[in-house]
């Protein structure tokens, strides 16, 4: 009996800090916003339209800040953030089924919002009219 608590013990404790170390981890992966000035190249790309290139001087820490610096993106809030529904004027159609997607400098998607998309000196981007 005595040597079923222990066990239950033990496997608590190292349940914790399996538990402790996760969220540890998961921590560390937070988006970290880089003060100062920086530059950033924006591109965005519609079919049928030739591609403009955005550059822009900013103070923002993250891509949203820099975006709407330049008015450059408009949409409506929500509990995640700001959900982008015009870029650079042109609206997404979403009868269409059109969004506005970003990538960023290596052409994958970003994991975030652009409330949450920390910026750095010499980031590019892609926001891509896209279909689903």
């Amino acid at each position: 009996m005595q040597k079923n608590k222990k066990i239950l013990i033990i496997a608590a404790v190292v349940l914790l800090l399996i538990a402790g170390a996760l969220l540890l981890i998961e921590g560390s992966k937070k988006p970290v916003p880089i003060e100062g000035s920086k530059t950033i190249t924006v591109t965005v790309i519609q079919e049928g339209v030739e591609d403009k290139v955005f550059t822009i001087h900013t103070d923002a820490e993250f891509l949203r800040g820099a975006l709407e610096q330049e008015k450059l993106i408009e949409g409506t809030e929500s509990q995640y953030g700001l959900f982008v529904t015009t870029v650079d004027g042109v609206t997404a159609d979403e009868s269409l089924r059109q969004w506005w997607n970003f990538k960023d400098g290596n052409g994958d998607d970003l994991t975030v919002g652009v409330d949450s998309a920390p910026i750095a000196d010499g980031d590019s981007f892609q926001i891509i009219l896209a279909t689903y």
